[in-house]
C-alpha cells in the first residue's frame, strides 16, 4: 500500500513508529532523549525511558493527529502531513501546507494555524508538491543549524519515502 493510501491514523501510526524507532539519547539531536519519537524536550514529564508504544500511540493520536486536525486534511495528504506534524510541531507542519499552497497562487498568511481557509486552500495540492516544501524545510534547518547536517541524508530519504 502507498503512503497516499494511507489516510487512518492506524494505519499511518504504523509507519511512522518504523520512522522513529526505539529509545535513543543521542546529544547532538535538539529533541535529546526520544522513544518512539516522543522527547523529553517536548515531554518533559513523561519517563521517556519507560514509555510504552501505547502510550506514544496515544499521545501521537491526541497531540499530533488530533491535535493537527488531520482528519480534515485531504485524505491523500494525511500521512505527509501528519509526518511533518511529528518532524515539525503542528504550527511548523501547518506552515509547510500553507506555503505549499502559496505557490499554486494561494494568498495564505503563512501563521502555522489551521483553519478553513487553509483547508479549503490545500484540496487541490499534489502529495509531490508538499514534499517538495517538506524537504526545503529540512535543508532551511541544516544551513540555520550546521550540526544538524548529520541528520539530513535520514531527513531527506524519509521525505522522499513519504
Amino acid at each position: 500500500m502507498s503512503a497516499e493510501q494511507l489516510t487512518t491514523f492506524n494505519e499511518i501510526i504504523e509507519k511512522i513508529l518504523d520512522h522513529e524507532g526505539g529509545y535513543v539519547n543521542d546529544p547532538t539531536d535538539r529533541g535529546g532523549e526520544t522513544k518512539y519519537g516522543i522527547s523529553k524536550r517536548a515531554y518533559p514529564n513523561v519517563d521517556i525511558k519507560s514509555l510504552t508504544l501505547d502510550q506514544a500511540k496515544k499521545i501521537y493520536h491526541q497531540d499530533y493527529w488530533r491535535g493537527g486536525k488531520c482528519d480534515e486534511v485531504p485524505p491523500r495528504l494525511r500521512y505527509i502531513y501528519f509526518d511533518c506534524c511529528v518532524n515539525f510541531g503542528i504550527s511548523g507542519a501547518i506552515k509547510v501546507l500553507q506555503r505549499t499552497a502559496n505557490s499554486k497562487g494561494a494568498d495564505l498568511k503563512v501563521d502555522g494555524k489551521i483553519g478553513s481557509k487553509t483547508i479549503k486552500s490545500i484540496q487541490n495540492l499534489e502529495v509531490d508538491r508538499v514534499r517538495a516544501y517538506r524537504v526545503l524545510r529540512f535543508a532551511k534547518l541544516v544551513i540555520k543549524r550546521p550540526e544538524q547536517e548529520r541528520f539530513w541524508l535520514g531527513w531527506f530519504r524519509r521525505s522522499v519515502k513519504v
